[in-house]
């Protein structure tokens, strides 16, 4: 059999269940589990290296996630990502992400705004070698800042709630050949105009970052956006 999924690394503190049904969203958030793919309890047990108690558990709370489906008499699937999703997300995400990033540039202290300076440093370190994962973590910690700096508690649980979704769009937007230069010089836009209190411009460009992410999302998968709308 060939081994796909790693091993389960026991921790103490958590419910076995909790570490495989990580283990199983890591897998297709990264691709490694397929849109499609039916998920067959046994092979993944063997895999990981449990039973199929934990496994079954896992691909439940994964089908209340979104990342699974279940097809009657024929068992569980990696929920395949449609457009209407995407585009359903990105709308969601735009107009967040530009209230965030409006509040971040009224209540950003000199501190965060030289946080967000360091993860720009370290984006731009990935460039030469393009490691998505790596990236792909950067970005999420740069827009978490942001969502901190808006210092609305409410705003940044309602965008934790899309975390696990988002986390698989930026893979495929990142992964699309020039985006992530692209990424870098719209954040450093960003972070310009918030540092200088600039609400309606650091509202503006945010909304036209996610814009730009899911426009790169789509032509990833050989859509136009345009037609979608004609």
């Amino acid at each position: 059999m060939d081994r796909r999924l790693l091993p389960i690394k026991l921790d103490n503190y958590r419910p076995l269940r909790d570490i495989v049904f990580e283990n199983l969203r890591e897998a297709i958030i990264s691709g490694i589990l397929k849109p499609g793919e039916r998920l067959m309890e046994i092979q993944l047990a063997e895999e990981m290296g449990v039973s199929r108690t934990p496994v079954r558990e896992a691909i439940r709370k994964l089908e209340l996630e979104g990342f699974v489906v279940m097809v009657p008499r024929k068992g569980a699937y990696v929920a395949g990502i449609s457009v209407k999703d995407i585009t359903d997300v990105f709308e969601l995400r735009a107009s967040l992400e530009a209230l965030a990033a409006g509040l971040a540039a009224q209540r950003i202290t000199e501190e965060e705004t030289e946080q967000m300076e360091r993860l720009l440093v370290k984006t731009a370190s990935y460039f030469d070698e393009e490691k998505i994962d790596e990236l792909v973590e950067v970005d999420i910690d740069f827009h978490d800042m942001v969502y901190r700096a808006s210092r609305n508690q409410r705003l940044v649980q309602i965008i934790g709630n899309l975390r696990e979704q988002l986390r698989r769009f930026r893979t495929t937007s990142l992964s699309h050949p020039g985006r992530i230069k692209e990424a870098w010089e719209e954040h450093s836009k960003m972070v310009e105009a918030i540092a200088d209190r600039n609400v309606a411009l650091a509202q503006t460009l945010a909304w036209e970052h996610i814009e730009n992410a899911e426009n790169s999302m789509l032509e990833a998968m050989g859509i136009v956006k345009e037609k979608l709308q004609s």
